[in-house]
């Protein structure tokens, strides 16, 4: 399908993924602001675009958008629909940072002390070409 903002194509929905469609479809709504696709201050797609794009209910497009917007990350403009909120973009990256830190970089030092490895040993795996 064809992003209603950008018209290229973009990743949809996974049914296999554990998580909720509307979480799923804000999430690529946040990726689609960090990468600037979405610029700040640009109109979001409505709900109905949302609905269509995704083919999902109305309801659970909107119930994205509503999570976008308690993120402060969407505002609404009587009238005009959502639009990107300034430090969007940054918010988001700090949001995917942090969880970066959590799922990566926090597993990776626990298990380099348990091999007793040195940061000069992790910095050249990381640096080895596979």
């Amino acid at each position: 399908m064809v992003n209603p903002i950008t018209r290229e194509v973009v990743m949809q929905t996974d049914p296999a993924d554990p998580r909720p469609i509307y979480i799923q479809i804000a999430e690529d709504l946040k990726s689609m602001i960090l990468s600037g696709e979405l610029a700040i201050d640009q109109r979001a797609p409505s709900t109905k675009e949302l609905s269509e794009f995704y083919q999902v209910n109305p309801t659970t497009a909107a119930k994205a958008m509503t999570e976008l917007s308690q993120e402060k990350l969407v505002e609404k403009k009587r009238g005009l629909g959502m639009f990107v909120t300034q430090g969007a973009r940054e918010r988001i990256r700090s949001e995917r940072k942090g969880a970066f830190q959590r799922t990566y970089i926090d597993p990776l030092k626990t298990e380099a002390v348990a091999l007793g490895l040195s940061l000069e040993e992790i910095i050249a795996m990381l640096k080895e070409e596979k």
